[in-house]
């Protein structure tokens, strides 16, 4: 039930472009580059991937980080 309430809140932020933990713009955090794209990691430490060609961010899976 909790996964329910927090899936969609965390889609928004992320189609912001905000980080789902400290909510900074994902803009500002380390941009490196991989083979999806770009490799954001935020201050907070969550890793996401930046799509260059659907212009979306998702969390990193395990493997990818």
């Amino acid at each position: 039930m909790f996964k329910n309430v927090v899936a969609p809140i965390q889609a928004w932020l992320m189609s912001q472009g905000r980080c789902v933990g400290c909510g900074k713009d994902l803009s500002e955090g380390k941009s490196v580059k991989h083979k999806y794209g770009k490799k954001i990691i935020c201050s907070c430490g969550r890793i996401f991937i930046y799509n260059t060609k659907n212009k979306n961010y998702r969390r990193a899976l395990i493997e990818e980080v």
